[in-house]
């Protein structure tokens, strides 16, 4: 569907009137001044920063979606729908204390007797399917271009050319990393030794007060670590860590031309091949394995149970597919779990994850269309490449060079935490064409596999922020369409016209509004306004 400007007005005006049923009206955030509220000049304290997208711009300062302002005031009281949101991700942990008690369960499923009893297809779905079977790394799409041997291609060159760029930046990433990670143990023994501890705290190492050249550049060393916003030398060491696991899969796996990480025994470029291939099993294969578990906390984890963190909605199941692994998805994969989800009961899909090359994108096209067909509403992420994605293409997408297939489709960039010229998370894609609105995506603290929670970034954190909203309003309004939805959503969030910072790159600046369709922030609170008077 073209997103028509000419409506916001139209929209504006109607949720600025609109009241809630009986008691004190309910009025929308007033938005003549929006762009005029203060800055936040302190620090966000532990409690703010563990739940900001659910704050509120007019009341809090901080550009979240108002999603505890909309429990407080429009939704206290009343009682909502069941909504299934499916999660096509990587593997969830749906034992989590915080999610197990929010996850779909397949009724007509008999658990692990080997069967196919609802005649769906896919045997033994008991909380969804898992169409990576036992693989975890894959090749990026390109990649798997050059690997093919098909110089026939249009987009063969392009893609050589790529890899040796991105290879050879990696490879210079993996010996820098290196570098740094063992200048931080050598320092870290040096501080530990001489302290007596291996738990040391900021605080003791700003009271060193040593001759030793040694610790004294260990703490010329750890100051500079905690310049950089981290709180502990053990907390460098996990996140340089981590940053060395992500360099040598992309060098070992994503980057490398003869690996073979498809497990299921199907082609992935026949459709048809092998129908039902994958299993049941949906959790992660080993607890780095995080991104869908961390996904679906955003929308769902428990409220108020006083554990982790809240999630955007109740009333919410959550359905599992498992069909993003650590590299780039298959399209066969992604088509197949769309329809999986639609067939199986979902009224929201979330998608978090994309790429830049998609041989078989037609396939996801028709299945984003058949998800329209049945009023299923598509959130996905715009991604995390800094880029006008009007300009560079980044897949899955719901158009065909800018046509739209389908208007149940939702485009979400990221946010970051604080209100200003730094508001755009500075990975985040944009686009006024193929992006439709912003939400809340760096820095969001989640459920992560095993009973545990962290801090995330990405688009893909600001896609699940609003499937979330969008399963609020199915849930109390169940009458609205995929499609009223969508609109209520981009017609009701704040609009901003701000100047930020685009794509991380300070020279770039431009008004917020040229960023998306809708030049907007989603608004929980103002959306189950409006939507209460569709």
């Amino acid at each position: 569907m073209k997103y028509n400007k000419k409506l916001l007005i139209a929209h504006t005006f109607l949720a600025s009137i609109l009241v809630g049923c009986g008691g004190a009206p309910l009025i929308s955030t007033p938005i003549e001044n929006i762009d005029t509220s203060p800055l936040k000049v302190a620090e966000l304290t532990k409690a703010e920063k563990e739940n900001w997208g659910h704050l509120d711009l007019e009341k809090d300062t901080i550009p979240g979606m108002g999603v505890d302002r909309a429990y407080a005031e429009v939704i206290n009281g009343k009682k909502g729908k069941k909504v299934i949101v499916a999660v096509i991700d990587s593997g969830i942990d749906i034992d989590h204390e915080d999610l197990n008690g929010v996850i779909w369960t397949n009724e007509d499923e008999i658990p692990n007797n080997g069967k196919d009893d609802d005649n769906n297809g896919y045997v033994d779905d008991i909380h969804g399917w898992n169409f990576l079977g036992k693989a975890y790394n894959e090749q990026l799409e390109y990649v798997r271009l050059i690997a093919s041997g098909n110089t026939n291609s249009p987009r063969y060159a392009e893609a050589e050319k790529l890899h040796t760029e991105e290879y050879n930046t990696w490879l210079g990433r993996k010996t820098q990393y290196d570098q740094i990670y063992q200048q931080l143990l050598s320092n870290d023994e040096i501080l530990s030794n001489h302290l007596g501890k291996k738990d040391y705290t900021k605080e003791d190492v700003n009271g060193i007060n040593s001759t030793d050249q040694k610790v004294q550049g260990a703490v010329q060393f750890a100051k500079f670590i905690y310049s950089n916003g981290i709180d502990s030398m053990a907390d460098a060491k996990k996140e340089l860590a981590d940053a060395l696991e992500s360099i040598n899969d992309q060098l070992n796996y994503n980057l490398n031309k003869d690996f073979k990480g498809r497990k299921t025994g199907d082609n992935p470029d026949d459709f048809n091949d092998n129908p039902g291939y994958g299993d049941g099993n949906v959790k992660p294969v080993k607890k780095s394995e995080s991104h869908g578990t961390h996904v679906a906390g955003i929308i769902a984890a428990e409220r108020n149970n006083g554990k982790g963190a809240n999630g955007v909605a109740n009333n919410v199941e959550i359905m599992s597919i498992r069909a993003v692994p650590n590299g780039d998805e298959y399209d066969k994969d992604v088509a197949k779990a769309i329809r999986y989800a639609v067939d199986n009961g979902a009224t929201i899909i979330n998608g978090s994850f994309g790429k830049s090359f998609s041989p078989h994108s037609d396939w996801v096209r028709e299945a984003i269309k058949y998800a329209a067909d049945k009023d299923v509403l598509i959130v996905h992420a715009a991604g995390n490449d800094s880029k006008d994605i009007d300009v560079e293409p980044n897949f899955p997408a719901d158009n065909i060079n800018g046509k739209e297939v389908a208007d149940n489709y939702i485009s979400v960039g990221a946010l970051a935490p604080k209100y200003g010229s730094g508001m755009v998370a500075g990975f985040s894609n944009y686009g006024d064409k193929n992006v439709d609105v912003f939400a809340p995506g760096a820095q969001v603290y989640s459920t992560t596999p095993e009973n545990e929670y962290d801090t995330k970034g990405g688009t893909s954190m600001a896609a699940p922020a609003v499937a979330g909203v969008a399963a609020l309003i199915r849930s109390y309004y169940p009458k609205l369409s995929a499609v009223q939805v969508k609109n209520v959503i981009l017609d009701s969030g704040l609009p901003l016209t701000t100047k930020v910072v685009v794509g991380g790159d300070a020279e770039n600046v431009q008004p917020f509004s040229n960023l998306s369709k809708s030049g907007r922030i989603v608004n929980a609170f103002n959306a189950l306004i409006m939507a209460s008077k569709l």
